[in-house]
Parts: structure tokens; C-alpha cells; sequence
């Protein structure tokens, strides 16, 4: 799969701007002694990429995928085999000589899968065989066009593709788009819309102009019932695809989730399964992306919520606030009852100032505790104060915890729910 590029990164100045939130967030940063376009990620960024990856994992597995690592590298024959020298040389980084061969840094994972299904034969017994992984691949991007998340040189794209038979192509298309939509709905992402993005004149595109008809009639297929518009030009080398676009707060659109019908990498790499009759067959490769690279969807979503990620996905869940030293026994032993239950809790206690100033500090927070002396004279008590401004008042703190592990299991938008619904 090839990472679709975002048009040209414009300064933009509004509040939700992915860059300074990183930075005020503690999220990511760069260096000049690593490179343009290589950023690092910061323990609560990380935290977040991290609660990504288990996410989309869980999602692949209930849906049957398998994962699998591949190398960052590859020989230069691999991708002169895949056609990627040839049609997409101009975005990858130069050849390296590695034992009098040349080696090259990978710019997608597609060739490394074709060759993991190729690794023993194959029945149609075993079709759809859905492989997945969330693996590095390398754009060699013009130093000008680099910004942020959105365009960087060392991409993690969580990719995954489906060998099957021709007539399991739409199906998997389809169910891939039903993967996607639901990814997004946990997120809190908006389609901008629905893109069949198909060759256009004058691209370097691969030949067999009879496979792209039938590959774009299947994707037609599965966007059935799906609102959706069709663009010349943006198709990948290889074949047609499916583009879900999202659009940032200055109304500029990029591609974050993709689905692709590919029967030219079958062919290029020899891909058969022995089909019910007993001889061989060439399997369809259906290419996919649920969150796209981890990079650019961190990016939207920090600009979506503005930095206040959903509960689940937030770095820290839980912020317990001691209004004097007298209390901080108690709020430390809140955070390790919340650890023991999988949650994200820190202690900001009184050498961070005052408790008003503490409170906004963690504006960003979904969920505040604050012990004072009230509250620890009554046991296991504090006093809950919810992100948006809400104060659902003393509680114990094993019914916050409870309550808390209860919206986070969600993976719902809403903060807080009582007996009767959310509140």
C-alpha cells in the first residue's frame, strides 16, 4: 500500500493547530541532530500511538486478520518486481550497498506480504487470508513540504492485506469499509467524504487496462449504498482505490483511511492457490488502511479534540489533586488503584501550586478527583469534577474507578453515565 501525500502544509492559526498542541502537550517533537520529517514521540504522544495500536489490533483480530513483522528493508530486485522502481522511484530513498547488493528502504509493505503468502502453497480452503501489520515504510519527501505529523519522512502505517478469490474481493472491500467506519466512530472522525479514486492521463500507471475495469467495478461494488464520487488521477500505480478523506479545521482535505483492488502484484510476484478444482488459481490482493499511518491520525485527532482526547484514548485519564500534603497518601493510593485497574491516573499535588491553578493545568484532562480535608476525614471519598465542567460531587473512590473503567471499556464520547444514561 502507498501512503497517499497531503497537499503542501500552509501555516495555519487556530487553537487546534496539531503543532502547537504537541508541543504544549508534550506529545512529539523533532531535532536537527535526527532529521527533518523524523519526529520522536514523547511518553504521553507515545501513550496515545500506543492505545492506537492495541485498538486497531483488537479490531483486526475480531475480524480475522493475523499479523505479521516484516523488514524495512529490501532488496532492490523486490521492488523492480512489485513495480514500485519503476512507477514510484521518485518517493523513495536511494539504494544502499549491503554485501554487493543493493537495498532499499521500503516505501510499503505490500511486496513483503505478497512474499509472506508466497512462503509455502496455498489452498482456497485458507481463502480470504487476511494478514495485517503495523510497519515502518520511508518517503523521501522534499525538505519544504515537511510539517508536524502530516508530512514526515519515517511513516508506521497500519496496513493489512486480504488474498483472495475473485469473487471474495467485494465482500472484503466492503467489510474493510464497515472496519473503517467503525474506527471512526470510536474516534470521533467525520468522513469529509468518499473518494473512488481512479488513473488518470498521463500517470505512470501500470498496463491492463481490462484489470483496472473490472478491479474499479468491484470497488464500486462495495461502496454501494455509500455516498461517494469519482476522481481521475489518484488511483494508485498498481490499481484503483477506495480514499475515505477527512478534512482539518482550515478545510484542507488529506486521505486517512484506504481500500485497494490490486491484481497486478499477484501476478508480478507468481501468487497461486490451489482452487476446488484441483489447479492453480491467482489470488486478488485487496489493500487496506483502517487509521492510516499512525502519524497523520494522531495529528487529526489532536486537532479534532483540540487536545482533549476521548476518554480511552486520552494519555491521562485521571487527575487526583490533594489540596494539602495532609491528603497525599490518599490520592497517591487512588492512582494505584486506578493503575490496578488498567487506567492512566497522575498525582498533582501542592508543589504544582495552587489547587486552582493545578485544576486548569489539566484542563485537558477527562477526569479530576480532588482530596481535601472533607473528603479524607470520610474515608475513601473525593470530590469528582468532570472535563467539561460538570461535578457529579463526593463519591468513593472505588465507585469513580468503576465508573471511569466503565466509559473508557465504551470507547464512547460521553464522559459520565448514571443508572438512568448518560448525564
Amino acid at each position: 500500500m502507498v501512503l497517499v501525500p497531503v497537499p503542501e502544509e500552509t501555516t495555519v492559526h487556530h487553537d487546534h493547530d496539531h503543532r502547537r498542541l504537541g508541543r504544549e502537550l508534550g506529545l512529539f517533537g523533532t531535532d536537527p541532530l535526527i532529521g527533518a520529517g523524523l519526529p520522536y514521540w514523547l511518553p504521553d504522544g507515545a501513550t496515545v500511538r500506543h492505545t492506537l495500536e492495541e485498538y486497531v489490533r483488537e479490531a483486526e483480530l475480531r475480524a480475522g486478520y493475523r499479523h505479521v513483522y516484516s523488514p524495512v528493508l529490501g532488496k532492490r530486485e523486490l521492488y523492480e518486481i512489485s513495480g514500485h522502481w519503476e512507477h514510484y522511484r521518485d518517493d523513495m530513498f536511494p539504494p544502499m550497498e549491503l554485501g554487493g547488493q543493493e537495498v532499499v528502504l521500503r516505501p510499503s509493505l505490500c511486496p513483503h506480504h505478497a512474499l509472506v503468502y508466497r512462503s509455502r502453497a496455498r489452498s482456497h480452503r485458507e481463502l480470504p487470508l487476511r494478514i495485517a501489520e503495523l510497519g515502518a515504510m520511508y518517503r523521501s519527501e522534499p525538505s519544504g513540504v515537511l510539517g508536524g505529523l502530516t508530512r514526515v519522512r519515517a511513516i508506521h502505517l497500519n496496513d493489512a492485506h486480504v488474498f483472495c478469490a475473485p469473487d471474495q474481493a467485494a465482500a472484503e472491500a466492503r467489510a474493510a469499509l464497515g472496519l473503517i467506519r467503525r474506527a471512526h466512530a470510536d474516534l470521533g472522525i467525520e468522513a469529509a467524504r468518499y473518494r473512488l479514486s481512479l488513473p488518470g492521463a498521463g500517470g505512470k500507471y501500470v498496463v491492463g487496462p481490462a484489470l483496472w475495469r473490472r478491479a474499479a467495478a468491484l470497488l464500486r461494488e462495495a461502496l454501494e449504498g455509500l455516498p461517494y464520487e469519482a476522481v481521475e488521477g489518484e488511483a494508485a500505480f498498481y490499481g484503483p482505490k477506495i480514499d475515505v478523506q477527512i478534512a482539518d479545521a482550515a478545510g484542507r482535505e488529506s486521505t486517512l483511511s484506504t481500500v485497494q483492488i490490486d491484481f497486478h502484484q499477484p501476478e508480478r510476484f507468481g501468487l497461486r492457490y490451489t482452487g476446488p478444482d484441483g489447479t492453480g488459481h491467482r489470488p486478488v490482493m485487496v489493500h487496506r488502511s483502517v487509521i492510516g499511518s499512525v502519524e497523520r491520525v494522531v495529528a487529526h485527532l489532536t486537532e479534532v479534540h483540540g487536545g482533549a482526547f476521548p476518554a480511552w484514548l486520552a494519555p491521562v485519564q485521571l487527575v487526583v489533586l490533594p489540596v494539602g500534603e495532609e491528603q497525599r497518601e490518599q490520592a497517591d493510593g487512588l492512582v494505584r488503584r486506578a493503575a490496578g485497574r488498567g487506567l492512566r491516573a497522575e498525582v498533582a499535588g501542592p508543589e504544582h501550586g495552587t489547587l486552582g491553578a493545578r485544576v486548569r493545568a489539566a484542563r485537558k484532562v477527562p477526569y479530576r478527583a480532588v482530596i481535601g480535608a472533607r473528603e479524607a476525614a470520610g474515608g475513601d471519598l473525593a470530590d469528582v469534577r468532570l472535563r467539561d465542567g460538570r461535578r457529579p460531587g463526593a463519591m468513593s473512590g472505588t465507585e469513580l474507578l468503576r465508573r471511569i473503567a466503565d466509559r473508557v471499556r465504551a470507547r464512547g464520547p460521553e464522559l459520565w453515565e448514571s443508572a438512568r444514561g448518560a448525564v
